[in-house]
């Protein structure tokens, strides 16, 4: 049970809403604003300009599309070689999952875990993650609103974090580029690879989690 200027809100009781109130808020500055449309239907933020919004603008659709499109380039990421390590002479490719082999293999287990987790299982995390949220916004869904919302705000704050891989790559070919001695280039794996990063970023932010409670409104 909670309370609202001063009044007690039973479990259950509907809340109030900013729809309800006329009001929204600025996808840029984060103003909630009053909805009031200019002579050709349109409202902007009255502190910064920005155009009005009830829900992200064809969100379904942008998050659809850069869903699918990370899908795709999940196969080449993790299939082609992500770098190129040359060492007197003899040149080794490695991707995501062989470099993730031989840390085990040569005894740096936790390295391998944290490779393993941030650049295999949370890109495939969001991503199922993602088409879940976008298929039961869809169907309508009316159950577990609370935990889809959770889900949301969690593949939104581990995103970031999926680059590692990247960032290793980077750091290995600034520092062993020894000439003939041992040089490290990037693959195209590593290309692919930050692309569904950025991608499933991208789809995720396009996601407008208030469509998960529309369908609560709706039926009111």
């Amino acid at each position: 049970m909670g309370t609202i200027n001063g009044r007690s809100l039973k479990s259950g009781t509907a809340a109030p809403t900013a729809a309800r109130a006329g009001l929204m808020a600025c996808h840029d500055c984060r103003l909630l604003a009053r909805m009031i449309a200019d002579p050709k239907g349109h409202a902007h933020c009255p502190r910064c300009g920005a155009p009005l919004h009830w829900r992200k603008p064809d969100s379904m659709t942008l998050s659809l599309v850069l869903l699918i499109t990370a899908i795709i380039l999940y196969v080449p990421a993790n299939v082609l070689p992500i770098m190129h390590t040359t060492y007197l002479g003899k040149t080794q490719s490695d991707t995501i999952l062989s470099g993730v082999i031989y840390f085990m293999t040569t005894g740096s287990w936790h390295i391998a875990i944290i490779i393993f987790v941030a650049s295999i299982v949370v890109p495939a995390l969001k991503l199922i993650v993602l088409a879940y949220l976008l298929i039961s916004v869809k169907q309508h869904a009316t159950s577990r609103r609370e935990e889809r919302t959770r889900f949301y705000r969690i593949i939104e704050s581990i995103g970031r974090w999926s680059m590692v891989d990247i960032y290793v790559v980077t750091v290995m070919v600034a520092l062993m580029n020894l000439g003939v001695l041992a040089s490290v280039e990037a693959g195209w794996g590593a290309f692919y690879f930050g692309a569904v990063v950025v991608i499933t970023m991208f789809a995720v932010r396009s996601f407008d989690p208030r469509l998960i409670w529309d369908e609560m409104e709706n039926q009111r």
